[in-house]
């Protein structure tokens, strides 16, 4: 998640005077807004919490009103500031940092708590209702979800919930997985927009843990629905003669074997990303990247209209970082002069923020990969979900080191006493999906035409003179920021 201030405002307070506020972006989106009072009050709860030593610094008061250089600067140290809290291991993960973002999110929102409706997304087609409360956090609403359903609580750590975009044809674009500093109904509603929904999809890349998950009468049929959904996107490939074994196998309702026969498809369990550009294997490319089995598979298009794959495992990228550049635009044309690039720690770039009344939000996902044992080369993409990329390859990562220290992903959630939640939904199933349709003949033949990136060492569907490379060094220094 990259946390940001790009901008303040000044506000009127209840007796008359003003203040100023300071807009928290997460993923470049008005999460809360908030006074230095505030920030001060979580500052100092962090402290008495965990001790001076580990509590970043934090900007001072001043005694006379600031002058607009000085707000400026208290911008600068407060979202400084919030980035190191968030990006600490103990802090971010803290009740306290995340109870104040969900309080401030839901006083910025103006939604006052009580019951309501909310739907979440199992496939295109099917989706469940579950009554929460406005104030419920993403555990709360997961676990609202897996109690509508009677999914095991062993099961739901399993899951997630994602906020998604649906596009006017229908296509799903995964926007960011929902964070446990924030609340799901305010989230998806404070962007005022039909377009955007709260969908459930499976959360581990390893397809061994299909099993656990398959061993369940409700786990097999979410990770049915998905694997359908995803074919019907597109998402997986798949031939004339898979299709229609596939449509056999759904005839006999044999799910188990039809997601055995899916686990051996190309993007088996892949999230497929919107278009987008790359200076891979040269500048100006325009490619589509697909996250799963622990890799970024790309599919490029070069400028001479030639179609490439090639895929860049994790475990051969050093580290990576995420730059977020905030362009002023003036009547709909960027203006040239590029912004100066603050890095700041875990991977993480900003920008200051344009002075133009109007900007549009450049994100870019830039990795140092490992090309031969003695070779490493930046690569870069430029897409507005470059940090739900980050993401995802920090959830591959933490999941391989969970698997090499013998551990297992597997979680209950955890229960509270005192739940708020309130249910009087019966539970119900997930229904099976309709019958695949036909695949799509245009799709087919651009899978044709694809042939593997030239570059030496890209090991995707098969390897290309590639020096297979493990050891430490593969995962040493893995989301570190290198600039």
């Amino acid at each position: 998640m990259h946390f940001s201030i790009p901008e303040t405002e000044v506000r009127s307070g209840e007796n008359g005077s003003t203040y100023v506020a300071f807009n928290i972006h997460v993923n470049s989106v008005l999460h809360c807004q908030v006074r230095y009072s505030q920030l001060l009050g979580l500052h100092q709860q962090i402290k008495k919490e965990y001790g001076n030593n580990v509590v970043p610094a934090f900007p001072p008061k001043k005694i006379f009103t600031l002058t607009p250089a000085e707000v400026e600067q208290r911008r600068e140290q407060l979202e400084k500031y919030m980035q190191a809290v968030r990006q600490d291991p103990m802090l971010g993960a803290s009740e306290v940092f995340n109870s104040f973002l969900r309080k401030a999110q839901q006083e910025t929102q103006q939604i006052p708590t009580e019951e309501v409706p909310l739907e979440i997304y199992l496939s295109k087609r099917q989706k469940v209702t579950v009554n929460i409360l406005t104030s419920d956090q993403t555990e709360d609403v997961l676990e609202a979800v897996a109690s509508k359903l009677d999914l095991p609580d062993d099961l739901a750590g399993y899951f997630s919930l994602f906020l998604v975009r649906e596009g006017v044809d229908g296509g799903l674009t995964f926007v960011r997985k929902l964070q446990d500093f924030e609340l799901p109904y305010v989230s998806v509603t404070s962007l005022r927009s039909l377009e955007f929904h709260i969908a459930l999809r499976k959360s581990y890349w390893d397809t061994a843990y299909d099993t656990d998950v398959m061993d369940n009468r409700v786990g097999l049929n979410l990770l049915y629905t998905q694997t359908v959904s995803d074919i019907e996107r597109g998402w997986i490939l798949v031939n004339k003669d898979q299709h229609r074994q596939l449509k056999s196998l759904q005839e006999k309702g044999s799910k188990k074997e039809f997601i055995r026969l899916c686990q051996t498809l190309k993007y088996f369990g892949y999230i497929q990303f919107d278009p987008c550009v790359t200076d891979f294997p040269e500048k100006g490319c325009h490619a589509i990247v697909s996250a799963g089995n622990n890799e970024l598979n790309f599919q490029v298009k070069l400028p001479n209209e030639q179609m490439k794959e090639g895929s860049f495992k994790v475990t051969r990228m050093r580290c990576w970082r995420v730059t977020s550049s905030q362009v002023p635009v003036a009547n709909g044309t960027a203006s040239p002069p590029p912004l100066q690039q603050v890095p700041v720690a875990n991977g993480t770039a900003s920008t200051s923020p344009c002075s133009s009344a109007q900007c549009e939000v450049k994100l870019e996902l830039a990795f140092e990969y490992l090309m031969s044992k003695d070779r490493l080369q930046w690569v870069t993409i430029t897409s507005p979900q470059a940090i739900m990329m980050s993401i995802c390859l920090q959830s591959m990562v933490d999941e391989l080191m969970v698997k090499k220290s013998g551990g297992s992903i597997k979680k209950m959630l955890r229960r509270r006493p005192n739940g708020s939640l309130h249910r009087s939904e019966s539970q119900q199933a997930v229904k099976s999906p309709p019958l695949l349709d036909s695949p799509d003949p245009d799709r087919e033949q651009i899978v044709k035409l694809s042939t593997k990136l030239s570059s030496v060492s890209l090991r995707g569907t098969s390897d290309v003179g590639g020096n297979d490379f493990h050891g430490n060094y593969a995962f040493e220094g893995i989301g570190d920021d290198d600039l």
